[in-house]
């Protein structure tokens, strides 16, 4: 794997690496039945304050420093509002306003943006094989999301091009362009966070990024929303309190301190395993059946991050082997040319004096 981690040494420093991604998954599982109950951006802020105020508390008992100087403060300020305030609320109204497969779809989407911000601000080489995989992770995590039914229309089966047609003619109208901007939003903050740490620590940044930006969703939220808790039962609270715990706290802390310093492009594709182990869990606690396509897109989907993060490897394999064959065909050429100048030399031997007296 590519990303660098300074807990490499660690026997489970890979887990550490997958942690956000299984936290984010199994918090979609957790919030499917919370949604009907409150409002979307109470729920948007009440991911973002609590575990914002968390991640404060264990930064300070790490003796993290805190922010100082305005430069740090205003890129905190813009990361808040783009990563917590613009995503948070484009996803919590968009996950209302359209199925979660196919908002699962749209979100996950995210490291393609990713990668194309990374190859045009940090010159992050993507090369063939990474394309390969970007584009074997969203096939993946469509087969995975997208009813099998509109999969099946736009192959080209008659119903079910109608119903796709149908769909997305009123794409617009639905909550489907909510999604596509919380996946832009999450982009763009993906690559914020590398100029927020020149300036603070990435562990606090991330914790008051959430928390400024989640002030704005509980202050909308108060003035366009009514009815936020009222209608939750415990097994709600609880649900909640997974989502902010472990799937906001935990896995952003993580999230944005690899990306702080490790290959966004690389680390941004593990994000294609949101959907994976939101639809593993969904089927192993929900009950929830897999369909062959589904089956599919998983193993899709694991291809696509195992060929970007070893791109450089594949590159170099097929480099050196080029590099092979070009060394044996130059010395074949060699050894032929320096065999066709060896030209006969015909030395005529004169017999001595003593050889023609009789």
């Amino acid at each position: 794997m590519q990303l660098k981690l300074s807990a490499s040494k660690l026997p489970f420093a890979p887990l550490l690496l997958i942690a956000p991604f299984f936290l984010w998954g199994t918090a979609m599982v957790a919030m499917k039945g919370v949604i009907p109950h409150t409002t979307p951006l109470f729920m948007g802020g009440l991911r973002l304050l609590p575990a914002g105020v968390l991640i404060l508390i264990v930064a300070a008992i790490m003796g993290r420093p805190q922010p100082t100087g305005w430069k740090a403060w205003l890129w905190i300020g813009l990361f808040g509002l783009i990563d917590g305030t613009l995503f948070q609320g484009f996803l919590a109204e968009g996950l209302v306003r359209t199925s979660a497969g196919l908002g699962s779809v749209m979100i996950d989407s995210q490291p393609l943006a990713v990668a194309l911000l990374s190859l045009w601000l940090f010159q992050e080489r993507i090369g063939l094989w990474g394309w390969l995989g970007l584009s074997l992770g969203v096939t993946g995590i469509s087969l995975i999301g997208l009813p099998d039914e509109w999969i099946f229309g736009l192959l080209g089966n008659g119903n079910g091009a109608d119903v796709a047609i149908g769909d997305w003619h009123n794409f617009f109208a639905r909550g489907e362009w909510l999604m596509l901007l919380a996946a832009l939003s999450m982009a763009v903050g993906t690559v914020l966070i590398r100029f927020v740490t020149r300036y603070a620590d990435p562990v606090t940044a991330t914790g008051w990024h959430m928390i400024v930006g989640g002030l704005p969703l509980w202050g909308l939220s108060a003035v366009v929303e009514s009815q936020q808790w009222q209608h939750l039962g415990n097994s709600d609270w609880l649900a909640l309190g997974y989502a902010t715990v472990f799937g906001s706290a935990i896995a952003y802390a993580l999230f944005f301190y690899f990306a702080s310093s490790g290959n966004l492009t690389s680390l941004s594709s593990l994000t294609f395993l949101t959907p994976v182990f939101a639809l593993l869990f969904g089927h192993l606690l929900l009950s929830e059946v897999l369909s062959t396509l589904q089956w599919v897109g998983v193993f899709l989907t694991l291809i696509s991050i195992y060929l970007i993060n070893q791109r450089d490897n594949l590159a170099g394999q097929n480099q050196n082997i080029a590099v092979e064959e070009t060394a044996n065909t130059q010395q074949a050429q060699l050894t032929e040319a320096s065999t066709k100048q060896l030209n006969p030399v015909i030395v005529s031997l004169r017999k001595s004096e003593s050889e023609t007296l009789p």
